[in-house]
């Protein structure tokens, strides 16, 4: 099992930059895809972005392609999630998630079996 624990939230003005950080728990981190996902009040969760276990693949939601890039420290157990460029759509509650049973990452809410509690991003226009 791996406990995550996402941080790095907050508000910031549009055309800003946040980033956030997803830290595993457990010496296994480096077994798992990770990926960030983010939940808009009233709508479904949705994909954002990937990262295989190396790193040496990444995939990207098309609203955030050229924005946000995610990567990943196996030796500090964490992934990363830089966002530029934040527009108010990008306003969720943004989560972490973990999966250890396929090669290539996945872009689906049930493609992952670990997940954070959240972190808020709230950006204004």
């Amino acid at each position: 099992q791996v406990q995550l624990v996402e941080s790095g939230g907050g508000l910031v003005q549009a055309g800003g930059s946040l980033r956030l950080s997803c830290a595993a728990s457990g010496r296994t981190f480096s077994r798992y895809n990770m990926a960030w996902f983010r939940q808009a009040p009233g709508k479904e969760r949705e994909f954002v972005a990937t990262v295989s276990r190396s790193g040496s693949i990444v995939d990207y939601a098309d609203s955030v392609k050229g924005r946000f890039t995610i990567s990943r420290n196996n030796a500090k157990n964490t992934v990363y999630l830089q966002m530029n460029s934040l527009k108010p759509e990008d306003t969720a509650v943004y989560y972490c998630a973990a999966d250890s049973h396929v090669i290539t990452p996945r872009r689906t809410v049930g493609g992952y079996d670990y997940w954070g509690q959240g972190t808020q991003v709230t950006v204004s226009s």
